[in-house]
This record gives structure tokens, sequence and C-alpha cells, in this order.
């Protein structure tokens, strides 16, 4: 119903005054809305780059499943091809027969072993992946500062684990009581083959080849095939010719069909050996390969688990440094710093570096705040102000 307004215009007036109380009374509650609207939008954000945190213990999981479902397998059949043997001997007497049977009673106790074990484990990484799932479900608006500093502990976590620091990145997570949230249990499998790696030493890594054989092929990897070369290249280096000739006929002739430039490249060693100078055939004995076997087996390990392969610590680096307003940020000592620092960080890599990216920051920002001085004199301007040394 419309009312029509009076002619001193006081219905006018009336109306607008009403209007703007309405407004004034519904303003605060708008604003009160749109504050939580916005920190779940950024906890929707949020939720989207936690991928690996979900996806890591359920492959983790899956695997365990697979291991135990195939020593299941194992023995059982190993067992009925057994009792089909003793069935249909007709030679064999009662008491072979009985110790036989007893033999295979014991085999089928320790299967059971085994399978209490593996389903001990299983319950373990199930409750992992529960856990992982109500930490996700308890983020709210209200707590998602502290979500988020709980998430920092573990981006931390997961960069000192990267870069081998299984005992610090331990600590941590024990003291922050984060254990369920973090992969010390995966990383510590790569652990060995990664220190065995470092000896020199490739059975540990073969084994887990062997293992992931099914999913390393699907993903068309070539890290066994590496591995290969690499104990070809030390027969030849022991001068061992015979047996690398044998070791490349079984192991490495399988390969030619796909691979065939990278093993006549190799097996061309066998007339170079290994004091040679030819920089082509030097560079396949130099010790920095078993850098490389280490490098790529980090890359296949985070594959097969669905891991990012760079470290995330870098990757939210990266994300903030590009996020920041100015590509130039100079407008303060603290931006300067950390705009240095970041990159500086990035180029190292590595913590046993931190004290040298600190020492080189401070370095090139004293330099940098110089030099924007020095520039500004000609300007009526305080640079002191501009560059506050707080």
């Amino acid at each position: 119903m419309e009312i029509d307004p009076l002619p001193n215009g006081t219905g006018s007036t009336a109306a607008t005054t009403t209007t703007e109380t309405t407004v004034t009374a519904t303003l605060p509650t708008a604003t009160s809305n749109t504050t939580p609207s916005s920190k779940l939008s950024q906890l929707t954000e949020s939720l989207k780059l936690e991928h690996q945190f979900l996806r890591v213990p359920f492959e983790h999981y899956k695997k365990t499943i697979r291991a135990n479902h195939r020593t299941a397998e194992k023995e059982v059949s190993a067992v009925i091809s057994s009792v089909a043997d003793v069935a249909d001997s007709n030679e064999i007497s009662k008491d072979d027969a009985v110790l036989s049977l007893t033999s295979l009673v014991s085999r089928l106790q320790g299967l059971k072993r085994k399978l209490e074990e593996g389903s001990r484990t299983e319950n373990l990484q199930v409750q992992n992946c529960r856990a992982r799932l109500d930490h996700l479900e308890s983020v709210d608006a209200e707590n998602l500062s502290e979500w988020n500093n709980v998430r920092f502990k573990r981006i931390l976590v997961d960069y000192m684990l990267r870069m081998s620091y299984y005992d610090t990145a331990r600590k941590l997570a024990e003291s922050s009581k984060i254990e369920e949230l973090v992969d010390l249990e995966v990383f510590q499998e790569a652990k060995k083959v990664v220190d065995a790696l470092k000896n020199q030493e490739v059975g540990p890594a073969l084994a887990w080849c062997a293992e992931n054989k099914s999913r390393l092929k699907k993903s068309k990897s070539k890290f066994e095939f590496q591995l290969r070369l690499q104990e070809f290249i030390e027969l030849v280096r022991a001068e061992n010719y015979m047996r690398a000739i044998l070791y490349a006929r079984r192991y490495l002739a399988p390969w030619g069909a796909t691979h065939l430039k990278e093993l006549q490249l190799v097996m061309t060693t066998l007339a170079f050996r290994s004091n040679t100078e030819c920089t082509k055939y030097k560079v396949l004995f130099e010790p920095k390969q078993w850098d490389f076997l280490v490098d790529q087996f980090k890359q296949e390990f985070y594959k097969l688990h669905g891991m990012t392969l760079e470290p995330l610590l870098n990757i939210y680096l990266q994300a903030g440094l590009s996020a920041l307003k100015t590509p130039y940020p100079y407008s303060s000592y603290h931006y300067v710093t950390a705009y240095l620092f970041i990159h500086i960080y990035l180029s190292f890599r590595d913590f046993s570096d931190f004290s040298k990216a600190c020492l080189l920051t401070h370095m090139l920002a004293c330099i940098t705040i110089k030099f924007f001085r020095t520039s500004f004199h000609c300007f009526d301007i305080s640079a002191t102000t501009i560059f506050p040394l707080t």
C-alpha cells in the first residue's frame, strides 16, 4: 500500500527519516555479517591447499593393505601347494606326513601373527586419517589463527623431513603434539633408501622399486633403470668387466627397447674405463651421480605418495612474495629485509646455510637502504622516515 505524501512535505521527510533510521540500524548487522563471511572465504581457500595433507596417509594406508594382501596370498598358496603334495604322495610315511603338517601349522601361525601385526598397523593408519579429517573439520572463523599456527608447524616439519632433518622434525612434532598431522613414518621409510644411496648402495632402492613396481611402471618411471646403470658403472670402476657384461645382459638388456641411447652410452664405458678424460664418459664416474639418484628417488617417492615435488615452505613463500602489492616493496626496512631474505632463502634451500642467508640479507638490505637514501637527497624528504632502522 502506498502512502501519499502530505502537501507540506512532512510525509516525504518522515519517510526519508524512517529510511535513514532503518539503514543506520541495519548497518552494524551488515558489517558484522561481512567479517565472518570474509573469514569463511579465507578458510575455504585455505582448505583447498590441504590435498597433500589427506592424500599422503591414505596412500600409505593403501600401500599397507596391498602389502598385507600379498603376504597372505603368498603364504596361503604355499601352504595349499604343500598340502596337495603331501596328499598326492603315496610313499610318504605317517611320521613324515605328521611332521610336514606340523610344519605347515607353524607356518600358518606365523602368518596369523603377521596378519595381526598388519591389522594393528592398518588401524593406526586409519586413526591417522581420521585425526586429519577431524583436524580439518575443527577449523572455523573463531579459531582460524590458532589453526593456521598449527599448519605453519606442519609446513616446517614437512620441510625438515624433505631436507633429511628427521630428528629435528620429530622433536618439533612431539613438542607441538602434531605427530598424527605430519608424515614422520612415511619419510622414515624414505630415509632408509636415502641413507643407502648416500653410502653408494643400491640394494634398498632396488627393493623399494620391486615393492612399487606396478605403480612405477604405470607412471613410466625409469628410476630402476638409473639404479641398474649406476650398479653397472660401479662394476666397470672396479675393473670387473666380465661381471659387468653379465650384469648388463641380465638387468640392462630388457630396457634396450625404451632406453637404447642411454644404454649404448653406458656400455661404451667398457672401452673408455673409469680413468678416461673424455668428458662425455668421465661424468658417468663422478660421485655426483649418487646425488642425482638421491634426488631422483625423492621425486619418485613424492609422486607415489601424492606429495608436491617442491617443499610446502617454498611454495608458500613464493606465493606470499607474489602476493605483495608492489613488485618493489621498499617502503620500510622490514619490507626490504623480508623481500631480500625470501629470495636468498629460496636460493640456499637448506637450513644448514640459514646463518649465511641472514648475514647476506642484512648486508644487502643495508646497501639497498643506503642507495635509496642517497637518491632521496635531491628531494625535500626525510630518508629516515622512509627507511626507519628499527
